[in-house]
């Protein structure tokens, strides 16, 4: 035998170890009777139409929805803040602009005044006032026109800034009332799983201890699935055809007993062992 070969044949080995194991634990333990195999099948209905409708919470549309609104949201709400930051700079650099215009122009008034009063000094000192407002006029007409561009640079913010707000306030109201429906569609499902968990919880009570923690030990480890029927010579968990030695087994095993499959290990119910209560 190749080294291909023998692998797989180790791996079903151990794996019908596994399932052996748990057989034996089960034959330690009393022998159910037929009607508590068909009970554990009715379990095993009820937890998959658990497992269904608590998957169909998770992946409602309306989460979705919920779910993009509340990224969309932050988004927007992201950019209305680095838009506001921006606004703010140049806020502050046009309130400096107009304190040093105003500062500029109230020099250039002091001077005129004393020109015009006569207390300006001598002709040199009346020139060199003359130069001073020369040059301060040039300075404030210099802060005008950067006074200018920043205006001119906050009128689209401000456009920019409304447009953003008035989408920030639609995807609010937009996420309020995904939430809301949100709400109605899991009340809606778990108002379902109530019921499906109280009939559960009902079936439960009727399976014998023993047979009950088993069939949730391989529920936990066989993705939910703890107990199969056998149709068409199938395991309906696992989906593979059992071997006729097998099979023999099963249909002629103490009423009752529990077999497990050879494949998966899961508890074994023939068809015709099956009569939901």
């Amino acid at each position: 035998m190749s080294t291909n070969e023998a692998e797989p044949a180790h791996a079903e080995a151990a794996h019908a170890e596994a399932a052996h194991a748990e057989a034996a634990h089960a034959e330690a333990v009393s022998a159910p009777s037929t009607p508590q195999l068909s009970l554990l099948l009715e379990l095993q209905e009820a937890d998959l139409a658990l497992d269904r409708l608590a998957y169909r919470r998770r992946e409602l549309a309306e989460r979705v929805a919920v779910s993009e609104l509340t990224s969309r949201l932050a988004e927007l709400t992201a950019r209305v803040g680095e838009a506001q930051d921006q606004r703010d700079k140049l806020a502050a650099q046009q309130l400096t602009l107009d304190q040093r215009s105003e500062a500029v122009g109230g020099r250039i008034a002091t001077i005129e005044q004393r020109l015009r009063s006569g207390r300006a000094g001598s002709y040199r000192d009346e020139q060199a006032m003359g130069e001073e407002v020369a040059s301060l006029s040039h300075l404030r007409r210099e802060i005008e026109d950067q006074e200018l561009e920043v205006m001119e640079a906050l009128e689209p913010l401000d456009q920019e800034l409304a447009a953003l707000r008035a989408s920030c306030s639609l995807a609010a109201e937009e996420l309020a009332l995904a939430r809301e429906q949100l709400g109605m569609a899991t009340a809606v499902i778990d108002d379902e799983a109530a019921v499906v968990g109280a009939d559960r919880d009902q079936l439960a009570s009727r399976v014998t201890p023993e047979l009950a923690a088993s069939y949730e030990r391989l529920r936990a480890k066989l993705g939910g699935v703890g107990a199969a029927h056998v149709v068409g010579g199938a395991c309906s968990g696992c989906h593979l055809q059992l071997p006729a030695g097998e099979l023999h087994r099963l249909r002629h095993a103490t009423p009752g007993s529990v077999v497990y499959c050879d494949q998966c290990g899961r508890i074994l119910v023939l068809a015709s062992d099956y009569t939901p209560s």
